[in-house]
């Protein structure tokens, strides 16, 4: 239950940042799902708690090589320490910076030279304008200034998604890969087109042997997938299986929400999600339609990865995905 409960707080986080229906409207989809709901309450209540204390904490996680995971709410932060700087991936929240610097500073002792920004949802570069203003150099895709300085519709959630200030867009960007050297690390950004979204990034740092996968990886839970923003089953697929090829036995692996994970973990989700798209094409290839096929039952077996993403809200994500049908 804790393990759980830990997913729950932080994914209600991101559900606020991608524009997702309050609580309320989430619960009415998993109505038949009491343990979910207990869940999804408690979180809830757990993070206006946390949202009310002085200091923000963050679980700090040593990796070797002064490379960190910080864990809270929002997106799982990386920290690269050493003599050049602090190396940063993801920022959450902006109300959540001042704990942010003051862990990173704790740890480093040298200024923020850059932050890279996996994709662009905001529990993940919501801190950028304050990352910015301390002295940083963001770095995304792409597509991930392009979706930032504009508005993008959410269908899935029925929101529209409103275009982040200036200050917040990253200022260098790229279209496929880059290499940082940086605190004796040779750092490889790769994009992974159309997965999580149209502008996601993976890092891998080499010698650490540490990979951060951001929301292309969601560890113990079904995945967010924005369909609306680019993304898709198949290359969200794609994406796990470019961090199975450049991870190996030994590799800690930084998921977008989660614990801390392995390959081995990498590979059961990259399984699980292949499944659910067989699953649902064979539906869609009887003919059946989305309702039929939301009544259908067909991911009951994995009624336990459910947070806010139910099974109704996944097999939306795989239909819409599969047939291009984004309404």
């Amino acid at each position: 239950m804790l393990y759980k409960s830990f997913i729950s707080i932080s994914v209600l986080a991101f559900m606020s940042a991608c524009s997702a229906p309050d609580v309320k409207e989430a619960d009415a989809n998993t109505a038949e799902k009491p343990a979910v709901q207990a869940v999804a309450a408690a979180a809830q209540t757990a993070q206006k708690a946390d949202d009310s204390k002085p200091n923000y904490v963050l679980k700090q996680t040593d990796l070797g090589s002064g490379v960190y995971m910080l864990a809270g709410q929002g997106g799982n932060i990386g920290l690269s320490t050493g003599d050049d700087g602090a190396f940063v991936i993801d920022d959450q929240f902006a109300r959540f910076v001042p704990t942010i610097l003051e862990n990173i500073n704790a740890l480093s002792g040298g200024p923020i030279r850059f932050v890279v920004n996996t994709h662009y949802h905001g529990d993940h570069s919501g801190g950028n304008a304050e990352m910015k203003a301390a002295g940083a150099t963001i770095v995304a895709h792409d597509n991930v200034r392009a979706r930032m300085s504009t508005d993008n519709e959410n269908k899935l959630w029925g929101r529209t998604v409103k275009a982040t200030a200036p200050e917040a867009w990253p200022t260098v960007t790229f279209s496929k890969t880059m290499t940082f050297h940086f605190n004796g690390q040779t750092v490889d950004v790769m994009h992974t087109p159309n997965a999580h979204t149209d502008g996601d990034a993976i890092v891998y740092f080499r010698e650490a042997d540490v990979l951060h996968m951001g929301d292309n990886f969601f560890n113990g839970m079904f995945p967010y997938i924005d369909v609306d923003a680019g993304g898709s089953v198949k290359g969200m697929i794609g994406a796990l299986d470019t961090g199975l090829k450049t991870s190996g036995p030994n590799t800690k692996i930084i998921p977008g929400h989660g614990p801390l994970s392995s390959r081995a973990d990498l590979r059961k989700t990259r399984d699980i999600l292949v499944d659910i798209q067989k699953r649902v094409q064979a539906r869609i290839d009887k003919g059946e339609s989305l309702d039929t096929i939301l009544q259908s039952g067909i991911l009951s077996d994995y009624s336990d990865l459910a947070s806010f993403i139910d099974e109704k809200n996944m097999i939306k994500i795989a239909y819409r995905s599969i047939t291009g049908q984004l309404k």
